[in-house]
């Protein structure tokens, strides 16, 4: 059965290295689409739209919802961030793996829609020991959103379970090479129609 499009979501807390091993695994996964949400926080210093995130304002954004325009969309500090159909839609039919890089409650809505396309892995450090010393390490957080950024992490291992994968990246050779693995087996991942439709064919020709 050839290989089709799907679905990956990567879920961990800030400043386990997703980013990192996405860049890293990009040259070995073939065709795939990051998607980039959307959201109505305002730019950060540097940040681009269409690049980091599309930035739109509350009434665009509730718009979209109500016409059905989101896979998945979240409210978190005041501010709305969510997943547009189209450029999912789009990507899955030119046979593209599709990867987001979201929360567990986004993780919970997009497996809620599309669940038999979907693979997931959750991927973070060895301890939240580990996790702290590195938000500290990159200088880019204040002590309040360092403390933040823990209690967040603290409540999302709670979903572990919920993940068809986890890697703990101890080692960033070790957790690119563990991700390729999996991103590369989840374009096997046939929709329960596709499936049906290979058997038949099988069972006639």
């Amino acid at each position: 059965m050839q290989s089709n499009g799907a679905i990956l979501v990567l879920s961990g807390p800030s400043g386990a290295g997703k980013s990192t091993v996405i860049e890293r695994a990009a040259p070995h996964i073939g065709a795939f689409y990051f998607s980039i949400s959307t959201t109505t926080r305002q730019p950060r210093a540097g940040e681009l739209h269409g690049r980091e995130y599309y930035f739109v304002d509350k009434a665009r954004f509730e718009a979209g919802i109500e016409a059905g325009e989101f896979l998945e969309y979240a409210e978190v500090h005041g501010n709305y961030y969510g997943t547009s159909l189209a450029p999912v839609k789009e990507a899955l039919e030119a046979g593209k793996l599709v990867i987001f890089d979201i929360d567990v409650q986004g993780h919970r809505l997009v497996r809620e829609r599309l669940g038999e396309i979907v693979t997931s892995v959750f991927i973070t450090p060895p301890s939240i020991g580990v996790l702290e010393a590195r938000l500290r390490a990159r200088g880019s957080d204040d002590e309040q959103t360092i403390a933040k950024r823990l209690q967040n992490a603290a409540e999302e291992i709670t979903a572990l379970e919920e993940y068809d994968f986890v890697i703990v990246n101890d080692d960033i050779d070790a957790a690119t090479n563990a991700f390729i693995a999996v991103a590369n087996a989840s374009r096997y991942r046939p929709s329960y129609e596709k499936r049906a439709a290979f058997r038949e064919q099988w069972l006639h020709n």
